[in-house]
């Protein structure tokens, strides 16, 4: 199935899903290891295969290196904005939810 063939929900429904999927990988990861390396392996995860996206649009060297600008804020303000999303979900639900994020 081609993306180009969802409306907006299913391909919203695929999102969500792959994210879930991430999120439950990540948790089973630290589960043996610190929250914090997990983390950091899925942002460099993510840089590798967002530079791996970057390439897949160019044609040439010349056409890639002309791309990074333009990549780099793309994903560094999608980056931002997603962050600051789910920081102040968490600051909202932080007295709920607290007792499942700290240390035990």
């Amino acid at each position: 199935m081609n993306d180009e063939s969802l409306n907006d929900d299913e391909l919203d429904a695929i999102y969500k899903r792959m994210i879930d999927e991430f999120i439950d990988q990540a948790n089973a990861l630290a589960e043996t290891q610190s929250a914090e390396n997990v983390g950091l392996a899925l942002l460099y995860a993510a840089s590798r295969f967002n530079a791996y996206v970057v390439s897949r649009h160019a044609d040439t060297l010349e056409d890639f290196e002309r791309d990074l600008s333009r990549a780099r804020k793309f994903f560094t303000g999608q980056y931002t904005e997603m962050l600051d999303e789910n920081l102040e979900d968490y600051r909202q639900l932080y007295s709920k939810y607290a007792h499942l994020t700290r240390k035990q």
